[in-house]
């Protein structure tokens, strides 16, 4: 069977969002255009080191063109997104590696994120060498989402997920963990539950 690619370039919207109350969230990235939306499910970190990973790269092309690439130092206005996940939001897939690029001839971001594959191997060379067959294998990979986004683009999903990332739980003033509506029993505290 050959790879399945969800490809979006340009995407009309590429958004990272949750499904759930704050402590029992599910993260997704979703793109869409001309009537086609695809999810993906991720991790909260894997949300938060995209957002911070893509800043980072739009920042070194920034730098490295003494300016002159079409990338906005910061998210502009007129591109932000608020709005909820579209509608039903079903997964394609979990996402499993991502990864990033800059393409100078275009001036576009390369997001891309590809399923979660269990591999069955017996020691860690033979885990590298399977990991690597995978990533080179274009035809019989697992499934991809491959999204190619302006500077601008890029600068408002990175703001955007960074948001949802921190609209989660607060943290307890003593111990940084998150805080649970029904309580929170704090390291800090010995064990002993506090009411804040």
């Amino acid at each position: 069977m050959s790879r399945q690619v969800f490809l979006y370039d340009p995407p009309e919207r590429f958004v990272a969002g949750t499904v759930g109350l704050p402590g029992r969230r599910t993260f997704f990235l979703q793109a869409s255009a001309a009537g086609r939306v695809t999810s993906v499910s991720l991790e909260k970190t894997q949300v938060e080191a995209l957002a911070e990973r893509i800043d980072e790269l739009l920042d070194e092309v920034v730098r490295r063109t003494g300016g002159n690439a079409p990338v906005p130092a910061v998210a502009p206005a007129d591109v932000h997104d608020t709005a909820p996940l579209d509608a039903p939001v079903e997964e394609e897939f979990r996402v499993g590696t991502m990864a990033l690029a800059w393409d100078g001839e275009d001036q576009r971001m390369i997001v891309e994120a590809q399923a979660l594959v269990e591999l069955d191997v017996d020691t860690d060379e033979d885990l590298a060498e399977a990991e690597e067959r995978m990533l080179q294998d274009e035809e019989n990979g697992p499934p991809m989402l491959r999204v190619r986004l302006s500077g601008a683009q890029a600068r408002a999903f990175a703001k955007r997920a960074l948001d949802v990332v921190n609209a989660g739980r607060p943290p307890c003033p003593l111990c940084s963990l998150p805080l649970d509506p029904e309580g929170h029993v704090c390291p800090r505290q010995n064990g002993y539950r506090r009411g804040l």
